[in-house]
């Protein structure tokens, strides 16, 4: 039998692309086939370190694929199955919108599987650990396999289904939950970061945000914090709570934007800045100092101007 032939990945990539590439064919370190609409199929027995196939027509991999490192599949919109038994460093599947399960004996550190809205199970025999699970936006999956027992971080959000964790589960960094349907934390994980929107957030503005209090949202320093805790507590409630009062109003590329004053005892009021973003439509209430009187000159303040009538922005966001 002839030993497999060798190729660097420039050859590699125009052999497979022609649809010449023999079986066996062994790639001497990362083969880059993204975005070549042209590409059919791969050839049997493939081996190499990293392969990127993302964003192609692929529908199957070959059964006998050996990738050591990297499997990129990202926006794979056709693929429909994986090979059994695959094992591999890191394994991406985002958005690959026509794949319903991952194979049988599936063996990785890192996978990513967001935004696969067909998936509805893992395995029933797989090794998922020591790296990330990503299923964000995984919204026909229910549950995760009760064979997870060791991550560093974990991305449920925008999995409704999703409404408890593996009783074994442990995870050493940080939990993604907004738009999943968990409303607590198993025991074992109490002291795990809890992100929502990549935001890192407390207990209780997680599961408990009917605690929430205005003048504790109001004292958060940090603005994207600031941004979920109200997000989490309701804008309406929140500006009810506080006692918010309007002192100006006008408009920006982002929409309407006011000036409150939440009046407080025995401090100096709080003036907050309410805009929403042009370019991702969130709303914040930014805090300025309680001498604004305008929305323009707490722009401008916000911007670093000292003197309002210096701050003429052609969009200010």
């Amino acid at each position: 039998m002839a030993p497999p032939k060798l190729c660097d990945p420039s050859e590699a990539a125009d052999l497979i692309l022609a649809e010449k590439a023999p079986p066996g064919l062994h790639v001497d370190g990362k083969l880059s086939l993204a975005g070549r609409s042209e590409l059919r199929r791969l050839p049997d027995g493939l081996t190499c370190y990293e392969l990127d196939v993302s964003r192609t027509k692929l529908v199957f991999l070959p059964e006998n694929l050996s990738v050591e490192c990297a499997l990129e599949l990202a926006d794979c919109r056709r693929l429909q199955a994986l090979p059994a038994n695959l094992k591999v460093g890191t394994l991406n599947v985002a958005n690959c919108t026509s794949l319903e399960e991952l194979p049988e004996g599936l063996d990785v550190w890192f996978l990513n599987a967001s935004g696969c809205t067909k998936l509805t199970r893992f395995p029933r025999r797989a090794r998922i650990e020591r790296g990330s699970l990503h299923v964000n936006g995984c919204t026909s999956l229910s549950e995760l396999p009760g064979y997870l027992a060791d991550l560093a971080t974990l991305d449920v959000g925008n999995c409704p289904q999703i409404t408890t964790l593996p009783p074994r589960l442990n995870v050493s960094s940080w939990i993604e939950i907004a738009g999943s349907g968990l409303t607590r934390l198993p025991p074992q994980l109490q002291s795990v970061g809890i992100r929502w929107r990549g935001v890192l957030i407390d207990h209780t503005t997680a599961f408990h945000p009917e605690r929430l209090r205005a003048k504790t949202v109001l004292k958060e320093r940090n603005a994207e914090r600031r941004r979920v805790m109200i997000e989490r507590m309701g804008f309406g409630r929140f500006v009810e709570k506080a006692g918010a009062k309007q002192l100006d109003a006008d408009r920006d590329p982002g929409g309407p934007r006011e000036l409150l004053r939440v009046p407080m005892q025995s401090d100096e009021d709080i003036v907050c800045l309410s805009v929403n973003c042009p370019s991702t439509g969130r709303h914040y209430l930014l805090r300025v100092p309680p001498t604004m009187k305008t929305c323009h000159q707490a722009a401008a303040w916000m911007a670093g101007f000292d003197d309002a009538e210096r701050y003429q922005p052609v969009k200010e966001t």
